[in-house]
């Protein structure tokens, strides 16, 4: 009996130090890396905004995620996470606190910058920005954030689809968004969503539920898009790019299909904004409201086929040449109206 013992201890203790001592997966290491990384340059934003009934003003409390984007503080997250706040608390992934400023935002993205007031601190840990073009779908990704204030939270998933379009709660529209079914949920708003190598390449804004959790549908902003505006944010306060003012979804094959086109690629024109450079250079919008992915758009307007001769697929593809561009330049812009191509002028001008 003595003799049996002795192995079956011996066997014990193996097993308990193998569990110990367990190797990770390269899979695992990625996880862990982009998280040590990442993490640090995480915020959770806590926000006070004033609200009024019939009888008195009264603080409300709200949170999100944001990342620090500068060494000296700088701070992107979402527009609807502090808008019309009041008052801003940062709290970072080591628990540390510091008030913020409001700086800047552009609601027509969802992106707002805010700055951490630290004079004494020094520099911060800033995150990498990624490249959002060209993310493929089943590509890996990460969401870093504060989910329900569970602060410095790691969930990961992949890119669902891209180009999709996301109505605001302010009746907006985001043009090429990212659908990721990465867990993100009330708390996350404002972090960052990463790539397997903790590059940003989106923001996390949205996501689709009938009951207020994770279902497995979430949007993210893409990097580039806040690029775009970051630097005017933190000058000016505000953007100052050029526009079209039109609500526009990126047409695919299925959907010329269901919808007659001769054509499958281009920007299908839902709306035009009255006074807007495309409503005066006579782009059409639709007249036909039907519900694509979720989103209520109008069938029936104009598609963009090219803008100064190069094919476009993505308002992203218009907002380069316009950009590229000075204010009262024109571009020439190629339609399919009525089954025919026609060619309009239109004046760059910049959003007041």
């Amino acid at each position: 009996m003595k003799r049996l013992i002795i192995p079956i201890i011996i066997l014990v203790l193996l097993s308990s130090a193998a569990a110990l001592g367990a190797k990770l997966t390269p899979e695992e290491e990625i996880n862990i890396s982009v998280f040590k990384n990442a993490s640090p340059s995480v915020v959770n934003i806590t926000t006070t905004t004033l609200m009024r009934d019939f009888f008195s003003v009264y603080p409300q409390k709200g949170s999100g995620s944001g990342s620090i984007i500068t060494q000296d503080g700088y701070v992107v997250t979402n527009f609807h996470v502090v808008e019309d706040t009041s008052e801003i608390t940062i709290v970072m992934n080591d628990g540390k606190k510091f008030r913020a400023k409001f700086i800047g935002a552009d609601p027509d993205s969802d992106i707002a910058i805010i700055k951490i007031i630290a004079e004494k601190h020094g520099s911060f840990k800033a995150l990498e920005f990624g490249n959002s073009e060209g993310l493929q779908v089943g590509q890996k990704v990460f969401a870093i954030g504060n989910p329900f204030g569970l602060n410095s939270t790691l969930t990961a998933g992949i890119i669902s689809a891209t180009g999709r379009p996301l109505t605001t709660e302010h009746g907006r529209v985001i043009e090429d968004v990212i659908q990721t079914d990465a867990p993100i949920n009330p708390g996350n708003s404002g972090g960052p969503l990463l790539d397997t190598e903790g590059k940003m390449i989106g923001i996390n804004s949205a996501i689709f539920t009938p009951s207020g959790g994770n279902i497995g549908i979430g949007f993210a902003i893409p990097i580039n898009t806040a690029k775009s505006v970051i630097p005017d944010l933190i000058k000016y306060g505000r953007t100052r790019k050029p526009w079209m003012g039109i609500v526009g979804l990126p047409l695919w094959e299925n959907l010329a299909k269901a919808i007659g086109l001769p054509v499958n690629r281009g920007i299908l024109v839902s709306e035009v904004v009255t006074g807007s450079p495309a409503f005066k250079a006579g782009i059409r919008g639709g007249n036909n409201p039907v519900s694509v992915s979720g989103t209520d758009i109008y069938l029936g307007g104009d598609v963009i086929l090219e803008v100064n001769g190069v094919k476009v697929a993505y308002m992203q593809d218009v907002m380069k040449i316009l950009s590229a561009k000075k204010t009262n330049d024109y571009v020439s812009i190629k339609l399919l109206r009525d089954n025919k191509i026609i060619e309009v002028k239109m004046r760059v001008e910049l959003r007041q």
